[in-house]
């Protein structure tokens, strides 16, 4: 199914010289702006939980990833 949107006629041909840089179709550059902008939003939720995370919970992580790392990094040795 398809759909028509209405643009500029300069937005429409911004986009059309974008994807035809890439050699997509301008429905295929659409998609990958709005993945694009979906992994933005999700990477902003991220930082935001990551700067609201408590010093304890953050040490508590990094003690937790340092002792995977040895186990791992000895499991390599044998």
């Amino acid at each position: 199914m398809t759909t028509t949107i209405k643009v500029s006629d300069e937005l429409r041909d911004r986009l059309k010289a974008q994807a035809g840089r890439d050699g997509l179709t301008l429905g295929a550059h659409l998609s990958r702006l709005a993945d694009a902008e979906d992994r933005r939003l999700r990477l902003a939720s991220l930082r935001v939980a990551v700067a609201d995370t408590r010093s304890a919970d953050l040490d508590s992580h990094a003690a937790e990833t340092a002792a995977w790392e040895r186990t791992e990094w000895s499991d390599a040795q044998a």
